[in-house]
């Protein structure tokens, strides 16, 4: 089996993209298959690859390739969750796709549909520049059909309340891209971006707490990668910080699915991120701050029989490199 790497800037590490027919479709073959994957990276000195998408032309004939997301899990080797998405890793498989041979010569103006397995999304990535191993773009989670911003609640409550060692939270349960917890960073404790961009393993941990009360209220799978968590503090006009955690640590930036939860987020009244929006602004969009950067996402949110309704939430400026392509190892290959 030939492997592929591609990394999105802001990614916590590269996708690793995988013929999808080349692999079982479901159950422990699979598992054990992408374990096997596993193995052979960790023998390449690639362990820290925790990012695997399974990809193959679509046969819908609105959408160029079907997606499907595996986040592997640090705890073990044959540890996997398949239940979110990831937006860096689409950009990724469409560029590795190019070099697959699934899709034409990307080229600036472009448009790769994506139909992601995992969760029904729609995903346009339009190309906006193209280098030799590098291209760019803006990134459309686009709605087939508009839906009611209080339909991407996931409890149908705005804010939802959690106890983590005999303290409230409240956070605002959010999916849209991916599901999200979205709390005020101010209500723990952290009053600013230097305090909520240190390096500080008292808060990521005090958020992993959070993270796991909400899994368990929620009556989710625990030791999974979803729901993500984000603490958010108001900048200024337009732009909000956040905090994300990833798997296994913090997030350099945010999951574009992230930004794309944060501003559909935004949109809905009363939720966490609606308040701290309403600080600061956001008319045209929102731009958030991160450790490693900026990213700008808008929301089109129109109105539907009297009721705000979600269309499309888009990304701009996201580039992808590709890293090449190799054999897996053939003790590996031999299990794939």
């Amino acid at each position: 089996m030939i492997a592929h790497l591609a990394y999105a800037t802001g990614s916590p590490c590269p996708t690793l993209v995988l013929d999808a027919d080349e692999v079982p479709s479901a159950g422990t073959l699979l598992t054990d298959r992408l374990a096997a994957a596993r193995r052979s990276l960790e023998a390449a000195g690639r362990a820290h690859v925790l990012k695997i998408a399974l990809v193959r032309p679509s046969p819908h004939p609105m959408f160029d390739l079907d997606y499907r997301f595996v986040q592997a899990l640090p705890d073990a080797v044959d540890s996997f969750d398949l239940r979110g998405s990831c937006g860096h890793s689409i950009l990724s498989s469409a560029v590795a796709a190019e070099r697959m041979g699934m899709l034409p010569k990307l080229s600036v103006g472009a448009r790769v549909r994506v139909q992601v397995l995992n969760n029904g999304d729609s995903v346009v990535c339009e190309v906006d520049e193209v280098r030799r191993d590098e291209a760019q773009f803006t990134v459309h989670f686009v709605r087939t059909t508009a839906v009611p911003v209080h339909g991407l609640l996931i409890t149908g409550e705005p804010r939802t309340t959690v106890t983590v060692d005999g303290e409230l939270h409240e956070v605002s349960l959010v999916s849209s891209g991916n599901a999200y917890a979205f709390l005020d960073a101010r209500t723990i404790g952290v009053k600013d971006t230097e305090a909520l961009f240190a390096d500080d393993a008292s808060l990521f941990e005090r958020l992993g707490r959070i993270r796991a009360a909400v899994t368990e209220q929620l009556g989710w799978p625990g030791g999974g990668a979803f729901p993500k968590i984000a603490a958010l503090l108001p900048l200024e006009a337009g732009r909000i910080a956040a905090r994300a955690i990833s798997v296994p640590s913090w997030h350099p930036t945010i999951a574009l699915t992230g930004a794309v939860c944060l501003g559909s987020a935004i949109r809905i009244p009363d939720t966490v991120p609606w308040r701290v929006a309403q600080e600061v602004g956001c008319p045209d969009g929102l731009e958030i701050v991160t450790p490693g950067g900026r990213t700008a996402v808008a929301a089109d949110v129109r109105d539907m029989d009297g009721v705000p309704a979600l269309r499309w939430a888009s990304v701009d400026r996201k580039r992808v490199t590709f890293q090449g392509s190799f054999p897996l190892e053939p003790s590996a290959s031999a299990a794939l």
